[in-house]
């Protein structure tokens, strides 16, 4: 995992944004496969540029993406896609809970609906459904309470988790639960960070926060602490 890691294939691509009237520093993926990239999560308006800049360092470039797959439909995570589709034209993917959503067909949980625009679906996902990928197969893992749909993606044959907003890496501790005050269900928020705690993990990516060597052993003690 470039730069933090040796797993081939998987690529962080950290920039930093203004949104809400603040600075964010965000960590979308993008995953190397026979066909091209997946990119998991775009950003929110105004960071296209900033992906097109690390994929070019990379030896890709914007039109090597053939799949976006939103983990969730977050402003923070979703607000640039529509940008994104001005200039190439891949799979759009999210979990069916999600899709509504993003297509407009609801206001958010959060966030101004003023801010999200209408992008049509093309691919609605479950848990359990593989990618293959030059790192191996990329599962989708269901977890919920972030939002309704939130996924996570899990590398077994790398031990790597890119957790989306289930986890988040940014605050004191290299690696917490996800944020009360964005969490509407804390509750099942918690029995995704179990779920996850199951798997093998020995380290995991945060779109928030970015990379943390932190495993499963980490991930059963954030969910006795959620647990109270």
């Amino acid at each position: 995992m470039s730069t933090d890691s040796e797993d081939p294939g998987v690529y962080l691509l950290p920039i930093t944004v203004d949104y809400g009237g603040r600075e964010l520093t965000i960590t979308p993926t993008a995953v190397e496969t026979d066909r091209g990239l997946v990119l998991i999560d775009v950003g929110p308006p105004g960071a296209v540029d900033g992906l097109r800049t690390h994929l070019r360092g990379l030896g890709f470039d914007l039109e090597d993406v053939w799949l976006v797959l939103v983990t969730h439909h977050d402003g923070d995570h979703v607000g640039g896609l529509e940008e994104l589709l001005e200039r190439v034209d891949p799979i759009v993917a999210t979990h069916r809970e999600e899709a509504p959503y993003v297509t407009g067909d609801r206001d958010p949980i959060k966030g101004d609906p003023d801010e999200y625009r209408s992008i049509p679906i093309d691919l609605e996902i479950t848990g359990g459904a593989r990618v293959p990928t030059v790192a191996g197969p990329m599962e989708i893992v269901e977890t919920p309470g972030h939002s309704p749909g939130h996924v996570s993606l899990h590398f077994s044959d790398h031990g790597l988790l890119l957790a989306g907003d289930a986890l988040v890496a940014d605050g004191d501790e290299p690696l917490s639960g996800p944020k009360p005050e964005f969490t509407p269900d804390m509750e099942r928020a918690a029995e995704s960070v179990g779920r996850l705690a199951d798997l093998e993990i020995e380290q995991v990516v945060c779109f928030h926060g970015g990379h943390a060597e932190a495993g499963s052993e980490r991930l059963a003690e954030i969910n006795e602490e959620l647990r109270g």
